[in-house]
């Protein structure tokens, strides 16, 4: 990948970031742009009055990036309920910090479709609401910043085109997964999304088979630019 590629993975895509050559400068402004617009504009827009708790709750979900998150256990780490972990979170979609993505099920009965993937629009927020912004070659999240980075990529593409579209990820109970599946014009898409470019991914048998006339694709840092374009 370019520099400036692999610098959108733990800087972000805020166009301010690119008169800024140093990367100190990057992380200042983004710790800033949590602390202003998290804390400030965003609680006052509903009238949250515990900052706190908000930005735990964004913490706990900057840690699970493409994993599956449960309400009640994001409630029960916060001491919240569960509908005001679900309310907080409604909050932050419409105002753009994280969108989730619900489980995919037609056909078959051991579908996982009770829990949700949140991801963050922005992979700078992400890390500095984690206070990381340490090189790849020093971090263990590398494949988080990456499937974050591009299914965000993927979403402004859809909006830049008006893509009449629904987004899911699949799972079974059995661990067979699938990282993005999207519904469009009345045709199922699938893709696997994965860092390691030599990596080879073969679609799922159970997709397969309870899905045979929908499209499978992976995508890594070799393809994914004519993917997004």
């Amino acid at each position: 990948m370019l520099q400036w590629e692999v610098g959108r993975l733990i800087y972000g895509c805020y166009p301010e970031l690119t008169a800024m050559p140093a990367n100190k400068d990057k992380a200042l402004y983004l710790n800033e742009l949590v602390q202003s617009y998290l804390l400030k504009d965003i609680l006052a827009f509903d009238g949250v009055r515990n900052s706190a708790k908000m930005i735990q709750l964004l913490r706990l979900i900057a840690f699970q990036i493409g994993k599956e998150v449960s309400l009640e256990e994001l409630g029960k780490q916060l001491s919240m309920s569960r509908n005001t972990v679900e309310r907080y979170l409604d909050l932050l979609s419409k105002v753009f910090v994280v969108y989730k993505l619900p489980g995919f099920s037609r056909n078959m009965r051991n579908e996982v479709t009770k829990t949700s993937r949140w991801y963050f629009f922005d992979n700078g927020i992400r890390n500095a609401l984690i206070l990381n912004f340490n090189p790849l070659e020093l971090r263990n999240d590398i494949g988080e910043l990456w499937e974050n980075y591009v299914l965000s990529e993927w979403i402004k593409y859809q909006h830049y085109n008006s893509m009449l579209v629904s987004n899911y990820f699949w799972r079974t109970y059995q661990q067979q997964e699938i990282d993005w599946v999207e519904v469009y014009a009345g045709k199922l898409h699938a893709y696997e999304i994965k860092w390691n470019a030599k990596k080879n991914v073969n679609k799922p048998s159970a997709w397969a088979n309870a899905y045979p006339d929908s499209t499978f694709q992976l995508i890594n840092p070799q393809n994914y630019v004519d993917w997004i374009m």
